[in-house]
C-alpha cells in the first residue's frame, strides 16, 4: 500500500480500521518507527510546532498610533506651522507647532500603553503544546521532545498527559480525554479504537485524540497522523493568522469624521485663500505667506485637536469603570462596540453554565427525588417530588419529606454511586473542587447532600477489587467487604442504564429485592428517556451480594457483573448559572439577541437554552447541518435559530460571519481554544478570565474576570454609557469648532463690514491661530473630558441598540452642532465689531483688544455650550449638578482663561491684553445666548416629539 502523506489525508483516519491506518503511515504498532525513518520524516514534514509570526517591533506598534486621519491632519498642521515660524521668526519658539505635536504625542503614548499587549494568540497556543512525548521507536519506549514527533510515530498516553499531536488510537484501556478546549464538550470523552463509518465532527471522533487536549483517565496508544500546523490546533492557529482585525464602529466613525473635517478644511482654506488673493489683490511673497497663515489658522479652527486625546482618555476611564464590574478591556475602541451590540453569541460550557456536573434527580422504585444546590459544594436540599406527568413536568408543586422505602432506596443507590468511584472531593480555601472525573465527582457530592458521610462509608466498605470502565462495556464495577455482613462481599456497578439493566434480574424496593419484570424494565427505560429529554445525563446503579468463598471472589472479572439488583437511575447536568437567566432577560430587554453556540449535544443545548429563555421555538442547528447549508441558506437560518450544537471552530466562524452579513453587531463569548477564531472575527470578542485559556484571552477584546454572563450585560450597560458620553463630547467639541471656523471664515470675509483692518497687513484675523489652539486644547479639553464621565442614563438598558449604519453623529446632532456654531460665530463677531472703531457697531479699541474680546467671548460660548451638549432634546437644567467633574472642569477652564488674559508671559505668547469688569460682563452676557436659544430649540423638539 502506498503510504499517504500528511498533506493528503491526516484527518479521515478515524473512518479507517487500525491496520489500514498503520499501513498507510508505514509504521508498526509494536516497534514504531526507526530513528533513521523518523529523522527523514522530520526533514520532510518539519517540527511538530505551530508556525510563529515574527513579532511586530515596539517602534512599529508605536508608529501605528499615528495612522488616524485626525492625527495625520494634526501632524500636517504641525509641519506647516513650524515651517511658517521658521520663515517668519516672529516668536522665540514655534508655540503652535509645539502645542499641536504635544497633543498628538500624548495621544499616541496613551494608546500605546493601553494596547501594548500585541496579538499573542498563536504564542498562547504554542504554550499549550506538550513539552515531551512518550514514543515507541526501534521497539523501545522512550521520551522525546514533542517537537520531534512525526507522522507515523506510535505514542503512549497516560492520565495527566497533554496530547502532543493528533493521533488515531490503536489501543484504548478506558482512555478518556478532556476536549472542552477544542470541542466545547463539557465532559471527558471516552475513547475507543473502532472505525467510524460516516463523517463525524471533532466531538464525535471517539477513536481520535487531539493535540493540546489532556488525558484524564485510562491509558492508550495511537499512531500520529498530523503534526504542527496540520493538527486541529494548527488549523485554529492558521485561522487566527488569516482572520483580519475588525474595525469597530467608533473607529470607522471617527475616521469618517476626520475625512469629512479634512475635506471641509481644504475646501474652506482653498476658497478663502483664492477669494482673498483675488478680492484683496494680494501680491508679493510675504503677502501670500500671510494668506497661508490664514489657511493654518482655519485648519487649527476646524480640527478638534483635543478629540483623539479625549476619546482615548474617556475610553481609558471607561475601561477602569468596567474593570470594577469584572470586565477587563484589552482593545480600547471595543468599549463602544459593546454598547451597540445586537447579538451575544455565547458558548454554553463555563459561560452560561458553571462547567460543574451536578446531580439533579435520583429515581428508584418508590419515586423520584430532586437534589438542589450548585457546583461541587455538598450543600443542597434533597426532597421528594410529589409527581410528574409523562413529559416530565411537575404535576404538583408540593413536595414531601423523604422517608420509608424511598429513603432506603435513595441511600443504597447513592452509596453504590459513591463507592464505585475514583474521584476525590476536596476543599481548598473555602472552595470545593473535584479531582478526577467530573461525573464521578457529582455522584460523591450527591451522596454527601443525602447525608452519606465519607468516613462511615470508608469504615464499612473496603474496596478489594475493581473492573475499570471501558467504552465497550460502558460499566464500572468495584468489589468491597461489608463490615456489617462479613460473610458477604458486595459488588457495586454503575454505567449506561440500558446495558446495566440487561445484567439485572431483581430490583431494590425498600429493604427487599423483587424480580425485575418485563413491564418494569420498559417503565425504567421510559423514565431514562424522560430524564434524557430534560437534558440530564443518566447513569444506572446496581449491586449484588457475593459469598466470600464464591469462585468469582478470587479473581475479579466480568463474571461478577451478572444477576445484579437494580438500585435506581441518577440524572445529572452541568446546570445554568443562577444569574444567567436574569442576564439573558436583561439583554433581551435591551434589544440584544442572545444565542448559544456549543460543542455539546443538541438535546442538552436545547434544554439549557429553554431554561435560560434564549430560545422559544426549540429549533437547534448542528454542525453537520451547518456544513450542508450554503452561505445564503445559513444567512437565512441564523435569523431564526438561536441554538447551535456539536459545532467545530469553522462552524462558529461561519455563524458569526453570517450574523454580520445580516447586519448584526456580534459580541462573541468563549473560553476554549476552539473559540479563538470566532472571538477574533466577532465585532467584540469576550473571553472567560477564570476558565478561559490564554488563546481565547489573547484573541479577545475583553476578558471577564469572574466568567459571569451577567458581567457581560453589565459591560454592555457601561459600553452604552460610554458611547452616550462620546456623543456628548463630540457634540460639544464639534459645536465649538464649527463656531470657530465660521468666526474665522466670516470674520475675514466681512472684515470691511465689521471694521477689522490693519494697514500693514493684507489680512487681519479675528482670532489668532495660537488663540484657537488654546481654546481647543486648554479651555475645551477639560470640559470635554468631564462629559466623558457623565453619569449613565437610567433608561440605557431599556432602549434598543442604535440602528446598524447610524453614525456616532446623527442628522439631529449635526443640526444642533451647526445651529450652535452659527450662534457662537454671530455673537463672537458682534463683540469683535463692538470692540473696533467703524463697522456696524461703533467701538474704540485696538485690533489686539478686539481679538482678546472675541477670544474670551468664544471661550465663554464653549463653556455655556458644554451644558447644552449633554443632550439633543433634554433640558440642560435636568441633572444640572449631577456631574461634579463638569463643574470643576468649567471652573478650571475659566481660571485658565483669566490667566491667559492677565499673566504677562501668556499675554505675550497669545497676543492678549487685560480686560475690565464691563468687558467680562459683556462677553458673559453675549455667550449665554447660546444656552437660552438651545433651550428654546430643545423645547420645540420635545413638543414635536410628543405630538
Amino acid at each position: 500500500m502506498t503510504p499517504v502523506t500528511l498533506q493528503q489525508d491526516p484527518v479521515t483516519s478515524y473512518r479507517r480500521p487500525v491496520d489500514e491506518v498503520l499501513a498507510a503511515f508505514d509504521t508498526d504498532a509494536q516497534h514504531g518507527l526507526s530513528e533513521d525513518g523518523a529523522r527523514a520524516r522530520l526533514e520532510k514534514y518539519g517540527r511538530n510546532e505551530l508556525a510563529a509570526k515574527k513579532p511586530l517591533p515596539g517602534w512599529r506598534k508605536f508608529l501605528a498610533q499615528f495612522q488616524n486621519v485626525l492625527v495625520i491632519m494634526l501632524l500636517v498642521a504641525t509641519a506647516i506651522s513650524a515651517g511658517l515660524w521658521w520663515y517668519e521668526r516672529d516668536a522665540a519658539l514655534p508655540y503652535e507647532a509645539i502645542a499641536i505635536f504635544a497633543v498628538v504625542l500624548l495621544n499616541a503614548i496613551m494608546g500605546y500603553i493601553q494596547e501594548a499587549r500585541a496579538e499573542e494568540a498563536v504564542a498562547a497556543l504554542r504554550q499549550m503544546s506538550a513539552a515531551h512525548a512518550s514514543v515507541i521507536r526501534n521497539g523501545a519506549r522512550r521520551s522525546i521532545p514533542a517537537a520531534e514527533l512525526v507522522p507515523g510515530d506510535i505514542i503512549h498516553i497516560e492520565p495527566g498527559d497533554t496530547i502532543p499531536a493528533d493521533a488515531r488510537l490503536i489501543h484504548s484501556a478506558t482512555l478518556q480525554t478532556a476536549e472542552a478546549a477544542l470541542t466545547g464538550e463539557s465532559l471527558p470523552v471516552s475513547k475507543d479504537t473502532l472505525p467510524i463509518a460516516e463523517e463525524a465532527t471533532l466531538g464525535d471522533r471517539h477513536n481520535m485524540i487531539f493535540s493540546g487536549t489532556a488525558a484524564t483517565f485510562g491509558q492508550g496508544r495511537g499512531v500520529v497522523v498530523a503534526t504542527g500546523m496540520q493538527t486541529q490546533m494548527g488549523h485554529i492557529a492558521g485561522m487566527l493568522e488569516e482572520t483580519p482585525a475588525e474595525t469597530t464602529p467608533l473607529q470607522k466613525e471617527l475616521a469618517r469624521v476626520g475625512k469629512l473635517l479634512g475635506i471641509i478644511v481644504i475646501a474652506i482654506a482653498v476658497v478663502m485663500i483664492a477669494t482673498i488673493i483675488l478680492v484683496e489683490h494680494v501680491t508679493g511673497f510675504a503677502a501670500i505667506f500671510d494668506v497661508l497663515i490664514l489657511g493654518v489658522a482655519l485648519a487649527v479652527a476646524a480640527i478638534p485637536e483635543g478629540l483623539p486625546a479625549v476619546v482615548t482618555a474617556v475610553l481609558s476611564l471607561g475601561v477602569q469603570r468596567m474593570a470594577h464590574r469584572n470586565a477587563i478591556v484589552r482593545n480600547l475602541p471595543a468599549v463602544e462596540t459593546l454598547g451597540s451590540a445586537t447579538v451575544i453569541a455565547s458558548d454554553k460550557t463555563g459561560t452560561l453554565t458553571k462547567n460543574e456536573m451536578t446531580v439533579r434527580a435520583v429515581v428508584t422504585a418508590s419515586g423520584r427525588v430532586s437534589i438542589g444546590g450548585e457546583g461541587y459544594a455538598p450543600e443542597g436540599e434533597v426532597r421528594r417530588e410529589a409527581g410528574r406527568n409523562k413529559d416530565g413536568a411537575m404535576t404538583d408543586n408540593e413536595t414531601a419529606i423523604i422517608a420509608g422505602p424511598l429513603r432506603i432506596e435513595l441511600e443504597r443507590a447513592l452509596a453504590v454511586a459513591d463507592r464505585a468511584n475514583n474521584a476525590v472531593l476536596q476543599k481548598h480555601d473555602g472552595h470545593w473542587t473535584v479531582q478526577g472525573d467530573p461525573t464521578e465527582g457529582a455522584l460523591i457530592v450527591a451522596a454527601r447532600k443525602a447525608g452519606l458521610e465519607a468516613e462511615a462509608l470508608n469504615a464499612r466498605f473496603e474496596r478489594v477489587g475493581e473492573i475499570p470502565f471501558s467504552s465497550e462495556r460502558k460499566l464500572m464495577t468495584t468489589l468491597h467487604t461489608d463490615a456489617h455482613k462479613q460473610e458477604h462481599l458486595l459488588v457495586f456497578t454503575k454505567g449506561a442504564p440500558d446495558l446495566l439493566l440487561g445484567r439485572c434480574t431483581r430490583e431494590l424496593v425498600g429493604e427487599e429485592t423483587k424480580p425485575l419484570t418485563a413491564d418494569r424494565r420498559v417503565e425504567i427505560l421510559q423514565t431514562n428517556e424522560q430524564l434524557a429529554g430534560e437534558a440530564l445525563r443518566t447513569l444506572g446503579v446496581a449491586f449484588r451480594y457475593l459469598p466470600a468463598d464464591a469462585p468469582e471472589a478470587d479473581e475479579v472479572d466480568e463474571r461478577v457483573e451478572q444477576d445484579l439488583v437494580f438500585a435506581g437511575l441518577i440524572g445529572m447536568i452541568d446546570p445554568p448559572r443562577a444569574e444567567a437567566r436574569e442576564a439573558v432577560a436583561r439583554a433581551q430587554m435591551a434589544g440584544i439577541r442572545p444565542i448559544m453556540i456549543t460543542g455539546d449535544h443538541p438535546v442538552t443545548a436545547t434544554v439549557i437554552a429553554a431554561q435560560l429563555g434564549i430560545s422559544g421555538n426549540k429549533r437547534v442547528l448542528s454542525g453537520t447541518g451547518i456544513e450542508k447549508l450554503s452561505d445564503e441558506a445559513l444567512d437565512q437560518a441564523v435569523k431564526e435559530v438561536s441554538v447551535y450544537a456539536r459545532v467545530n471552530p469553522e462552524h462558529k466562524l461561519r455563524i458569526v460571519k453570517a450574523l454580520q452579513r445580516g447586519g448584526a453587531i456580534v459580541a462573541m463569548t468563549g473560553d476554549g481554544v476552539n473559540d479563538a477564531p470566532a472571538l477574533k472575527t466577532a465585532d467584540i470578542g469576550i473571553a472567560m478570565g477564570v476558565t478561559g485559556m490564554d488563546v481565547s484571552k489573547e484573541a479577545a477584546d475583553m476578558v471577564l474576570a469572574d466568567d459571569n454572563f451577567a458581567s457581560i450585560v453589565a459591560a454592555v450597560e457601561e459600553g452604552r454609557s460610554i458611547f452616550s458620553n462620546i456623543r456628548k463630547f463630540l457634540r460639544y467639541l464639534l459645536s465649538s469648532n464649527i463656531g470657530e471656523v465660521l468666526t474665522m471664515f466670516f470674520g475675514v470675509l466681512l472684515a470691511d463690514t465689521i471694521g477689522l483692518k490693519a494697514e500693514e497687513q493684507a489680512v487681519v484675523l479675528p482670532l489668532l491661530a495660537t488663540q484657537l489652539l488654546w481654546i481647543n486644547l486648554a479651555t475645551d479639553g477639560a470640559p470635554a473630558l468631564a462629559l466623558g464621565v457623565d453619569p449613565p442614563d437610567a433608561q440605557a438598558m431599556r432602549k434598543a441598540p442604535r440602528p446598524q449604519g447610524e453614525g456616532v453623529i446623527t442628522h439631529q446632532m449635526w443640526s444642533g452642532i451647526v445651529s450652535v456654531g452659527v450662534v457662537m460665530a454671530a455673537g463672537t463677531l458682534l463683540v469683535l465689531d463692538a470692540s473696533l472703531p467703524g463697522g456696524l457697531i461703533e467701538g474704540s479699541g485696538s485690533v489686539r483688544y478686539a481679538q482678546t474680546m472675541a477670544f474670551t467671548t468664544i471661550v465663554f460660548f464653549s463653556l455655556f455650550t458644554v451644558f447644552n451638549a449633554r443632550s439633543d432634546d433634554q433640558s440642560a437644567f435636568v441633572g444640572l449638578f449631577s456631574n461634579k467633574w463638569l463643574w470643576g472642569a468649567v471652573l478650571l477652564a475659566l481660571l485658565l482663561q483669566i490667566a491667559v488674559i492677565y499673566v504677562p508671559f501668556l499675554q505675550q505668547a497669545f497676543s492678549t491684553v487685560s480686560l475690565g469688569l464691563e468687558d467680562w460682563l459683556l462677553c458673559t452676557l453675549v455667550a449665554s445666548s447660546v444656552l437660552w436659544l438651545s433651550e428654546l430649540r430643545k423645547l420645540i423638539t420635545r413638543i414635536k416629539s410628543r405630538d
